[in-house]
């Protein structure tokens, strides 16, 4: 058996008594993680050590770098249209929520412009929704793709949203089941370090971040939704990817949809010109940045939703990756509506419990190996700030399995807060932006 570099427990020691780790320990920990050569218990125990000891930015930065040294790099440098134009490259990351579909319009907005987006995305979790999961919703559509299919793709369509490969960053994967199972999901450099190093892995010239905060989010306070935006945006820019973030705000569903089908049929109106206006101003907001670190600036943006151009990119995606974007998508079996108890001004919809009535109903899993249903989800008939009499429809949910509808009626009362209409409900989109200092 070969000498290890090092002793696993005096790496734990090291952090759970506020020590730093150094480069070379960093690097060993994640090798030697990934090949087996330490204990899940003892990685539990670090994971641990760091939940509450933290780690600074050289130790984070290192961390990332270690996990994308796991696996493999996409190199899109070489990357040209069907005329032979070399294509930049730009990137979005959303940290989640309720109702984010906004990967759906942005893709085909951005591209639509000449910058090549490879999306790659993943499926939903708990009251989150996933992109993939929306996307497969839209009969034989297909989230996986190899590498040759995805630069075909990105020549011809000039965006793609799929899979991500298990190249990349294998390290995270394996690190991530194990936050999963021991509470240290919730830990800013594990949670930095995991995206980034799967985005800076995808090999993108420009990453856009939608750092998402609020009751629907991740992240609850928004000084702890700022932090970990300052500290993804240096590690992109250590990396030497073109980096900003965007807070935003996710106490409310974005849009009037939380589900599959339903977002899809949403993303598609807003394609087509129309659609709620919080989904096309965080839209607009994020493809402007995606543009703008393409060295595109000076165009309009909003006008490419109402022109048709973005409409032609998403077609071309949608077909493809197999799809039909004429089809029907899937529609629920059953259906309750949810009224208003008071009268006056809708001052909150909580995002998280809506989050969760859709879960409820059969759009997301609770496992990572569970199905979903297609047209399952919430509608939602207004927003925070609206005027609403008694008996005014709210929400509208949505299921297959009828069962379903107590549990998630009990839900979306619970997010309803109704008020004097002189009250004002925070309607506030976009909180922050972020760039390298």
């Amino acid at each position: 058996m070969a000498t290890e570099a090092f002793s696993t427990v005096d790496i734990i020691r090291t952090k759970r008594d506020g020590g730093i780790l150094s480069d070379e320990m960093i690097d060993w920990t994640i090798d030697a993680y990934t090949r087996g050569a330490i204990a899940e218990e003892q990685m539990s125990a670090l994971n641990m050590a760091i939940f509450f000891q933290g780690m600074n930015r050289k130790e984070i930065s290192r961390w990332t770098h270690a996990m994308i040294n796991s696996g493999e790099r996409m190199d899109f440098s070489g990357l040209k249209d069907t005329t032979g134009k070399i294509l930049a490259t730009t990137d979005k990351h959303s940290t989640g929520g309720v109702g984010d579909k906004i990967t759906l319009p942005l893709a085909p907005l951005v591209a639509s412009f000449g910058v090549a987006v490879p999306q790659l995305s993943g499926r939903g979790l708990g009251h989150t929704g996933g992109t993939l999961d929306k996307l497969e919703a839209i009969p034989g559509w297909r989230a996986a793709l190899s590498n040759e299919e995805m630069f075909a793709q990105l020549a011809g369509a000039g965006a793609v949203i799929c899979a991500a490969g298990t190249g990349l960053a294998p390290a995270d994967k394996k690190l991530y089941a194990l936050r999963d199972v021991t509470a240290t999901v919730d830990s800013l450099p594990l949670i930095a370090s995991s995206i980034m190093s799967k985005k800076i892995a995808e090999g993108t010239g420009t990453l856009i971040l939608d750092v998402k905060v609020g009751s629907g989010a991740f992240m609850k306070d928004e000084a702890m939704a700022r932090e970990l935006a300052e500290t993804m945006v240096y590690l992109g820019t250590d990396a030497g990817v073109n980096t900003v973030a965007l807070l935003t705000n996710m106490d409310t569903p974005l849009g009037l949809t939380a589900g599959n089908a339903i977002e899809v049929d949403e993303s598609v109106e807003v394609l087509a010109g129309g659609g709620p206006e919080d989904v096309i101003e965080l839209t607009v907001a994020l493809a402007t940045e995606m543009l703008a670190g393409a060295g595109i600036t000076d165009v309009d943006v909003r006008g490419a939703l109402n022109n048709g151009q973005a409409m032609d990119r998403w077609r071309q995606m949608i077909i493809a990756q197999g799809g039909d974007p004429d089809v029907k998508l899937p529609v629920a079996k059953e259906s309750h509506t949810v009224y208003a108890q008071a009268e006056g001004a809708l001052l909150k919809l909580d995002a998280m419990d809506i989050g969760l009535a859709a879960w409820s109903l059969g759009a997301g899993r609770a496992r990572k190996e569970d199905s979903v249903q297609a047209g399952a989800g919430v509608r939602l008939h207004v927003k925070p700030g609206a005027l609403v009499r008694r008996g005014q429809p709210i929400a509208t949910l949505l299921t297959d399995t009828p069962e379903k509808f107590p549990r998630a009626i009990e839900l979306v009362e619970k997010a309803i807060l109704i008020g004097s209409d002189t009250d004002r409900a925070d309607t506030r989109l976009i909180l922050g932006r972020i760039v390298a200092k």
